[in-house]
């Protein structure tokens, strides 16, 4: 006999998922509102239809800048994932060792996205930065206030030394949860470190790294703080990625129509993205 499931627990979560719902679609229906109306001023409003798509979708500033937002994050992951997998295995499993590193992993997380931000525009001023100062007296020129690749090292070696922590973490957690048991079966049978990463290590962590992959590609997607705080989005444009030209044009030339449009095809570049992610990587999971 099914014994019957109680439900009176979802009336103590109802209340945070009504709070959460209505600050997730207010925001959303007034952005989808200024996307297919035009405004002059005076709160008045005209309906454009979906002229400001279209006119977005020709734009060779929102190619450039999305195409400028895709390398950075395609660069991260690249580099963050494999590195933060390598760091974690290297890591101890027992002892007062794994307190401190893990103390030490998490520190760069606590760190808010503006002082990260301003902490390394400092640190890489090419006059007085510890590294930018290093590298130029090592004989590179390297000025990343002027220079394209210059400040693309920058902000990548920046986001790489704050968040790779992220996937450590997570990593570890997946590591950890591992039983003895494979791994004594492995020794058994003399299999390789090589083949106790591939057969064993990493299939048990699939599922902690498609969580650092998800999280790792929607925060880089959006990241705004560090870059505008670094760089500015310059030189030039070089470094103006998508949420920076976002900001731009629906505060600095309050082009609000374009901008609403900007911001949904934003969301829905994420969401679909996310869940090509998502479905790739659990793809025969149940099997």
């Amino acid at each position: 006999m099914n014994k019957p499931v109680n439900q009176k627990a979802w009336f103590f979560v109802l209340p945070v998922l009504l709070l959460v719902a209505f600050n997730a679609i207010v925001p959303l229906m007034t952005v989808v509102n200024y996307s297919v109306q035009e405004t002059f001023g005076n709160n008045e409003f005209f309906w454009s239809g979906v002229i400001w798509f279209e006119e977005l979708m020709r734009n060779p500033r929102f190619h450039d800048s999305l195409g400028r937002q895709f390398t950075f994050t395609l660069t991260i992951l690249a580099i963050e994932i494999p590195l933060g997998v390598i760091i974690a295995l290297a890591m101890p499993r027992k002892g007062i060792w794994v307190s401190v590193c893990l103390v030490l992993m998490a520190l760069p997380l606590l760190i808010p996205w503006n002082v990260v931000g301003a902490m390394w525009n400092i640190f890489a001023l090419p006059e007085i930065g510890l590294l930018g100062k290093t590298l130029n007296t090592l004989g590179f020129d390297y000025n990343y206030t002027r220079q394209t690749g210059a400040a693309w090292f920058t902000l990548i070696t920046m986001d790489v030394w704050h968040w790779t922590s992220l996937v450590v973490l997570l990593s570890y957690a997946g590591l950890v949860s591992i039983p003895d048991a494979y791994y004594q079966a492995a020794r058994i049978d003399g299999a390789s470190p090589w083949a106790i990463f591939r057969y064993i290590q990493l299939p048990k962590m699939k599922r902690v790294l498609t969580i650092a992959i998800l999280l790792r590609f929607m925060d880089s997607f959006n990241i705004y703080t560090e870059p505008l705080v670094l760089t500015g989005g310059g030189p030039g444009n070089s470094t103006t990625l998508l949420s920076i030209d976002l900001a731009k044009k629906a505060l600095g030339e309050f082009d609000l129509g374009p901008a609403a449009a900007m911001s949904l095809i934003y969301f829905l570049v994420i969401l679909l993205t996310s869940w090509i992610f998502y479905t790739l990587m659990m793809r025969n999971e149940e099997q």
